[in-house]
């Protein structure tokens, strides 16, 4: 054969787990860069070090991962303190203090206060989210990150006020339902991932939002060190003041320094059904396709759908098990028999959350040898042997264990978040990861509603069985994975050989 045959049968912007097609006009990724940067609003100052939306991921983040384990202690405090509970009565917390009653019901009211307070930020999110995320397609990536973080930034001000006033505990539902109104955490995802896909091309795109995952664990990591330290010298009140000037400090880095990825339209609405309806479309099979996604190769529209909805429900799944075991955590170290004070509580955060760095490096080890698909599918084995673990978990080695075995526990997702925005061209990025944003808010609202339920209705059981029930529900990510890795290259292989056969009789 030719040069030009070989090149048209193996298209150069294909990964390992695309389906070659014959077509010469296949898009390009040049293409695809050059038409988002087309006209693109600049913004005052030019992004620091080559960076551009990493320092909003990062900010957003150790916000979150600051917040969200020292919320937890101080509802185990104040509900501590309403019921009479000091940790003394029953023996202190040791091998009998798991039969304390009192300890008991400070766990079960801990648990669901987290679940009502994050039903309602995460019900409300959920819808902002979603109509936030695609009006960036017309109105560009920018506001989508200044907004929320705004919004987490009220939130920090009603936990100040709550905790400088000892108002009751359910005032933190006002905070979050604030953020969840501006789009909350999922939004600022939604933005770095989309401005992602606008600035990247196909083949390096797996990678390039494993960089965006990777910044959400280093500053967790940083995080929980600084948390844990941090409240037991100073207490809950002096933390959030940081939490509240990172999320001030992420908006304004996003409005001097970002700068847009798409072509900003001055008359594109924010409050219009438009928005909600390219959603639909794009599930319905009424769109999508445009940039040569790696399932219209493989069948057409039907193909092409059914990949995008299994993709999903993948993604909906390896998210879910992640919230909901990250929610817990905290909770299982405070009590019996680990009895973790804050120190241990921010070193565990941290090596948690180390995971997502290991899984970076991990990802591009492993991308040298395997197609994306299996990356993904050992990603989530490690996250299944970790939760195991850790399930079984009665001392701090074997906690730490745990966290030891989840390594590469966020491999898989990268890889979903690309294989989804591979399969949609690039005018459809912001209602994907609209859409993505959506699943992501919505597992979050599952997974705080199932794992908080689990938890305190199975402390008499196995009190580490809704981490067993999350390792048990990757099964399924993990077989869906392999079956479409599986179907993918048997078409490829019949696909290059009609290529094969189309070409030499020419």
């Amino acid at each position: 054969m030719e040069d030009r045959d070989t090149a048209a049968i193996l298209p150069s912007s294909s990964s390992d787990d695309e389906v070659p097609t014959c077509d010469s006009n296949t898009f390009s990724p040049n293409q695809e860069v050059e038409i988002q940067t087309n006209g693109r609003r600049r913004p005052p100052f030019a992004c620091p070090f080559g960076l551009s939306v990493e320092p909003v991921l990062f900010l957003a983040m150790f916000s979150i991962a600051l917040q969200a384990p020292l919320s937890t202690q101080y509802l185990w405090d104040r509900l501590s303190e309403d019921l009479g509970y000091n940790g003394t009565k029953g023996g202190g917390c040791g091998t009998n203090a798991s039969a304390d009653p009192l300890q008991k019901e400070v766990e079960t009211l801990t648990a669901h206060w987290n679940l009502y307070i994050n039903l309602g930020g995460f019900a409300v999110g959920a819808v902002a989210v979603t109509l936030l995320g695609s009006w960036s397609d017309r109105a560009g990536r920018r506001p989508l990150l200044i907004a929320p973080s705004v919004g987490l930034a009220l939130q920090a001000a009603v936990y100040l006020v709550v905790m400088y006033q000892k108002l009751p505990v359910a005032y933190f539902l006002v905070g979050r339902l604030l953020a969840g109104l501006s789009g909350d955490f999922n939004s600022v995802l939604a933005g770095c991932f989309s401005h992602a896909a606008d600035t990247s091309d196909r083949r390096s795109r797996t990678f390039r939002v494993a960089v965006l995952e990777a910044c959400l664990g280093l500053a967790g990591m940083f995080a929980s060190v600084i948390g844990g330290q941090w409240r037991r010298a100073q207490g809950y009140i002096n933390p959030f003041w940081l939490v509240l000037a990172t999320n001030l400090a992420a908006a304004l880095y996003a409005y001097l320094f970002v700068p847009e990825s798409v072509t900003p339209d001055p008359s594109a609405k924010l409050l219009t059904t438009r928005h909600h309806r390219a959603v639909y479309r794009l599930y319905s099979g009424k769109g999508g396709g445009e940039g040569g996604g790696e399932g219209m190769g493989g069948g057409g529209g039907r193909a092409w759908r059914c990949k995008l909805w299994l993709y999903t429900l993948c993604f909906f799944l390896v998210v879910t098990v992640h919230f909901g075991s990250r929610e817990l955590y905290v909770l299982y170290e405070l009590s019996a028999p680990l009895c973790w004070g804050p120190a241990l509580i921010g070193y565990g955060s941290a090596a948690q959350h180390l995971g997502y760095l290991s899984s970076l490096l991990g990802l591009r080890l492993l991308q040298l040898c395997l197609a994306d698909s299996w990356v993904a599918i050992a990603g989530l084995a490690s996250n299944m042997a970790g939760l195991a673990v850790i399930a079984f978990a009665d001392n701090t080695a074997l906690m730490f264990t745990g966290y030891g075995l989840c390594f590469l526990f966020m491999a898989a997702t990268p890889v979903l978040r690309s294989k989804l925005s591979k399969l949609v061209g690039p005018s459809e990025q912001g209602a994907l990861f609209a859409s993505v944003a959506c699943v992501e808010g919505l597992s979050s609202l599952v997974a705080s509603g199932l794992f908080n339920s689990i938890y305190p209705a199975t402390l008499h059981l196995l009190k580490g069985f809704p981490f067993l029930f999350g390792a048990i529900l990757l099964l399924i990510p993990a077989g869906i994975i392999g079956s479409l890795a599986k179907k993918t290259l048997y078409s490829s292989q019949v696909q290059l050989l009609l290529c094969f056969n189309e070409k030499t009789g020419d």
